[in-house]
């Protein structure tokens, strides 16, 4: 029998791998008691649920659903189609359908001889004729018109022809402009934008970069090797020895 162990100090000449080899044990049993108390019941309520509602799912709710269908819904359905929807639809096709179809074969043949026809006899005897005499009427005014209409567009290409060379040389002379301000102004600026951004976000992008490297890095690593794998191994391990996992 050996005396009870002390918690020592750690060495500080040991190197860190192999005091995080020393931590590692220890922590991983306690990782796996907090799985064996926590997680297992967890899991193994989950299990518990979904076993039942596959088995009410089986020989409850299949069965019922089975009598309700060939029981109920379908011998339903039978009597509703034979006894309801089939004389229905005789009485509808035969009372409404045909007087409706009759109904409007006449007020076609109505429609027909009493409307169009005297309709059309009236617009080729009375309409047409007045329409070709109000046209030779108004043949000098539309050549006015149309000479007019020349006259307009002509005057208004030429105004857009005197527009378009006036925003022609606008554009032109804006155009200089910007590059002469280009080259006076923007480039320099650029340039010396890029010597600050190369000289000072670099640099600190740079330090930043190294600084994650130095310390997230490291302790994600240890977290992920200290306490999640473990974790995962012990809840795998566990669900496996009781058929639960394959």
């Amino acid at each position: 029998m050996t005396g009870p162990s002390t918690l020592r100090p750690a060495d500080p000449s040991r190197p860190p791998a192999a005091r995080d080899s020393a931590e590692l044990p220890l922590i991983a049993a306690v990782v796996r008691a907090v799985a064996l108390a926590v997680v297992l019941p967890v899991r193994l309520l989950w299990e518990l649920v979904a076993a039942t509602g596959r088995a009410v799912h089986r020989y409850l709710l299949t069965p019922v659903g089975r009598f309700l269908w060939h029981w109920l819904l379908r011998p339903l359905g039978w009597l509703l189609r034979h006894a309801l929807w089939r004389p229905l639809a005789w009485v509808l096709r035969t009372l409404v359908g045909l007087p409706l179809v009759w109904l409007a074969r006449g007020l076609g043949w109505l429609a027909r001889y009493l409307l169009l026809i005297p309709l059309a006899w009236l617009f080729g005897e009375l309409v047409v004729p007045s329409l070709r005499w109000l046209a030779r009427l108004l043949a000098p005014v539309g050549r006015a018109l149309a000479a007019g209409l020349v006259l307009l567009a002509r005057g208004l290409w030429w105004v857009v022809r005197v527009v378009g060379a006036a925003l022609v040389w606008a554009w032109r002379l804006a155009g200089r402009v910007l590059r002469f301000l280009y080259r006076l102004a923007l480039r320099p600026l650029g340039l010396a934008l890029g010597w600050v951004w190369r000289h000072t976000a670099v640099p600190v992008g740079r330090a930043l970069r190294a600084a994650w490297r130095a310390t997230v890095a490291p302790a994600a690593r240890w977290l992920r090797r200290a306490v999640l794998d473990p974790a995962r191994r012990t809840v795998r391990e566990v669900l496996t020895a009781l058929g639960l996992r394959r």
